[in-house]
């Protein structure tokens, strides 16, 4: 019963004490109720000015359309505020544009192509639902009609060299055909066929005066905005060192013109091990070459003490 007696205090106790504590905290005044409360940090969102001359390949983007104005601001602000994407896109692009940029200079191809590539794949070897594959998301067929052998040993569009070739000569091509960069840029995604029939179909001749789907719609939009905050890091809030940047481990060549058996034994030679080599030749695609044809490949080995 004893127990009982405390037991009940006890409670009692809380519960005055929790009146109490109810009573000293402060009820909101008439002024407050109603109202957002100011919410204090460091931490601010900028509305972005347009940039002057906004470009794609030297050909100006009509921001001055107020469809083409909200469609670029909405794609300048996206990648903006998506900072942990941004800051990979700037590690990655200081290791993978000084491969791509002498490949579009040589072919003839402004240099601002290498932004289509960001967007493509955010240069990694990606493959999409569609089969689409490496840093410039080739097809298997547009692959092979361009000189390169996509099979399940070997798969050239993850041959970053090789693939900005092919890229380029796509490219060529739908310009000739589209007469400008910028729908070139658009026929990558919708294919050169497609952008052609829309714009006879709707009776115009560029791709801002388009009607398209959503991919399409945006899909210069995003080259664009990746090219400006690329090119401005400061200006769009991003800081870094060069030390932060991803770098590129330089290789030397080996000439392979017979069968491999073993990848995993043939690193083992040049002293390191299958991963390795895999990272430096993602275009091997199993752990041993057929090479029926004694085709002659080039492998990339690492410059010894790089991975020690």
């Amino acid at each position: 019963m004893q127990i009982l007696k405390n037991i009940l205090a006890t409670i009692g106790l809380v519960c005055i004490s929790g009146l109490f504590i109810f009573s000293m905290q402060k009820a909101p005044s008439d002024e407050t109720i109603g109202k957002e409360q100011p919410i204090v940090n460091d931490y601010n969102v900028y509305a972005l000015e347009m940039p002057e001359g906004i470009n794609f390949a030297g050909e100006l983007v009509p921001v001055e359309n107020p469809d083409i104005y909200e469609r670029m601001d909405r794609e300048l602000l996206v990648n903006t505020y998506w900072q942990s994407n941004g800051l990979l896109m700037f590690k990655r692009a200081q290791k993978y544009f000084p491969i791509i940029e002498p490949i579009l200079k040589a072919n003839g191809v402004p240099d601002d192509f290498k932004y289509l590539a960001v967007i493509e794949s955010g240069l990694t070897n990606a493959k999409s639902p569609a089969g689409a594959s490496g840093v410039w998301q080739i097809m298997k067929a547009t692959g092979r009609e361009n000189g390169l052998e996509v099979n399940s040993n070997v798969d050239e569009r993850y041959n970053l060299e090789k693939a900005t070739e092919v890229a380029c000569k796509y490219l060529k091509r739908a310009k000739e055909n589209l007469g400008s960069w910028t729908s070139a840029a658009a026929a990558y995604n919708a294919g050169n066929a497609g952008i052609s029939r829309r714009l006879k179909a709707q009776g115009v001749s560029g791709y801002y005066d388009l009607l398209l789907g959503e991919e399409t719609g945006r899909y210069v939009f995003r080259i664009v905005a990746l090219k400006e905050i690329l090119s401005h890091p400061d200006r769009y809030g991003f800081n870094f060192n060069q030390s932060h940047l991803y770098k590129s481990v330089p290789t030397y060549k080996v000439e392979v013109d017979t069968a491999v058996t073993s990848f995993s034994q043939f690193a083992k030679r040049f002293g390191i091990n299958y991963k390795i080599l895999k990272l430096h030749n993602p275009w091997l695609r199993e752990k041993h070459l057929n090479n029926k044809s004694r085709k002659s490949y080039i492998i990339e080995i690492p410059k010894e003490g790089f991975y020690n």
